[in-house]
């Protein structure tokens, strides 16, 4: 088999071994594959080389002449759990293998073996290694982020200016008390996070943790683990034992959000959860007891999603004890200056600055404004503003160039609307969907709440034609 160059160039090989005729022939057979190999005939030695270079993978003989091999390989993972390491034996008993395996070991090889598999083994190690230093930068990265949206939204409150979020507090309100499950339902960005806190904070548990999981921000075969917790060696790089968020959001709340990205398999495994209330970690054969409150939520349609088989029948209706719809803020545009004066508070005082203020033009075209990104993009563009404005005052001029240009023409076809007839009111409304979503059909036809065969109907009636992109299609 031969190994791409850029897999192994620069990758580090400790090989210990007592046979020094194996010793050269895996120094000469890996070195030409890329490697950069070192080598050592006793345990020893092995750990002094293993201290000094840092290697990527190590290849390690069971019977070595001053100690036993798995005391090797309990100090190498022990202090360096990710580097990833190679039984070799002639001892091939199962006792052995499996002593191996819970240590941590990734592989288990026989003597003799063949180069070919050898080879293949130590691309699937280093290939595992690459993820579990992707998915630890992952939890950092995440962590990072909601460390810095916790910062943001620390001080907000929710808005409910418009009638329709007037209603939802009122049903927030309803709900939170109880234990019933919530499903929050809208599309990205319109604040379901900001809403989910507010149940916990509204409920008898708010003085206990809220624990949350983005189920699209995460491998799939990870959630299972971030979830139900594991056991150290119930698989590759469980180094250590990790309780799990059922058991972190005990007596509190847990927050599922893109709860539709959730992997069918392990959808019929929670359900189990929300049944039971009680999990058993991966590798352990306890069963565990836990009380907690689900809030959750998607932005997908949860009948495209069930019926595409996205999401199971019997978890949708485990979740949807109590749905809440969250409207996009292009439907109540009345929440748009209440929440955009509380952006700019905010974003000003992280600053150091007093607070400004919003001209009229330039609240005017963030009313006009269609927002395809909902709250989010409101609060990205009064970022935006802050960081631009001069004098303590945001003009118009201070915002994001797709505000000011879109805005414009938004408000052209509003105010030409009145003198056309319907037919001519219904193009100029799917032009206008067109140019907020710049040319994207699937956003276009969720902004109208149509579907998209519906809405290229409507584009071959009026002969709209060009110029649209259909990302998503």
């Amino acid at each position: 088999m031969s190994v791409p160059a850029g897999q192994t160039a620069g990758e580090r090989v400790l090989v210990i071994d007592d046979e020094r005729s194996v010793l050269m022939v895996l120094e000469g057979m890996l070195t030409r594959r890329g490697f950069e190999v070192q080598v050592a005939s006793s345990g020893s030695a092995g750990l002094a080389a293993f201290e000094k270079s840092a290697p990527s993978i190590v290849l390690l003989d069971l019977g070595l002449p001053d100690m036993d091999g798995t005391d090797v390989l309990r100090h190498i993972r022990a202090s360096h759990p990710d580097v990833q390491v190679l039984i070799l034996t002639a001892n091939d008993s199962l006792a052995n293998a499996i002593e191996c395996i819970k240590l941590g070991a990734f592989h288990f090889v026989s003597k003799p073996y063949a180069a070919e598999e050898l080879l293949s083994l130590m691309q699937r190690a280093l290939h595992q290694r690459r993820l579990e230093a992707e998915t630890v930068v992952l939890r950092q990265q995440s962590a990072r982020l909601e460390e810095r949206i916790r910062a943001i939204e620390s001080n907000m409150v929710p808005v409910f200016s418009s009638r329709s979020m007037q209603q939802i507090e009122e049903l927030i309100k309803r709900v939170a008390p109880s234990e019933a499950n919530v499903l929050l339902l809208g599309e990205s960005g319109v604040g379901k996070e900001v809403l989910a806190n507010r149940v916990h904070e509204m409920s008898k548990r708010s003085k206990m943790p809220m624990v949350k999981l983005n189920c699209a921000a995460f491998p799939a075969n990870m959630i299972e683990a971030e979830l139900f917790g594991y056991t150290r060696g119930a698989f590759t790089g469980a180094v250590a034992d990790f309780p799990g968020m059922l058991a972190q959001a005990n007596r509190g709340t847990l927050f599922l959000d893109e709860v539709a990205e959730m992997p069918a398999d392990l959808q019929t495994r929670f359900l189990r959860v929300l049944q039971e209330r009680e999990y058993r970690p991966l590798g352990s054969t306890k069963t565990l007891k836990t009380d907690f409150r689900l809030v959750a939520a998607t932005n997908r349609s949860v009948a495209d999603a069930v019926r595409e088989g996205v999401l199971r029948q019997d978890f949708y209706y485990r979740l949807n004890t109590f749905q809440i719809e969250i409207p996009p803020l292009r439907s109540r545009l009345e929440d748009v200056a209440p929440l955009a004066t509380q952006f700019v508070s905010r974003f000003a005082a992280k600053q150091g600055a007093a607070c400004p203020q919003i001209s009229a033009e330039a609240m005017q075209r963030l009313g006009a404004y269609h927002w395809p990104g909902n709250i989010r993009q409101l609060q990205n563009a009064m970022e935006y503003a802050v960081i631009l404005m001069e004098g303590g005052m945001i003009e118009a001029r201070h915002l994001p160039a797709e505000l000011k240009v879109t805005a414009g023409v938004h408000q052209a076809l509003m105010e030409s609307s009145e003198s056309l007839s319907l037919f001519e009111n219904e193009k100029q409304t799917i032009l206008r969907a067109l140019i907020e979503t710049r040319g994207n059909k699937k956003r276009a036809a969720e902004m109208l709440g149509i579907q998209r065969p519906t809405l290229y109907g409507k584009l071959r009636q009026y002969g709209i034609h060009g110029g649209a992109r259909d990302k998503g299609a």
